[in-house]
């Protein structure tokens, strides 16, 4: 099940401010959110943790 995670929450989850957040999401380097209804969005939970994992594994670099 997929599930639709807030700013607040993203934040939380990442560690991210909200301006780090938008501006990572300009150069390509974030999930797009999902817009929910005027001008509101979220995120896919399941992108984020992807992320996550994505700058753990970089950051610890090459597994022998």
């Amino acid at each position: 099940m997929m599930r639709i995670v807030r700013l607040p929450e993203v934040k939380a989850i990442t560690g991210l401010s909200r301006s780090t957040v938008y501006e990572r999401i300009r150069e390509g380097q974030f999930p797009k959110p999902v817009g929910l209804g005027g001008r509101n969005v979220g995120w896919v939970e399941n992108e984020v943790v992807a992320w996550i994992e994505e700058r753990i594994s970089v950051s610890r670099g090459p597994q022998k």
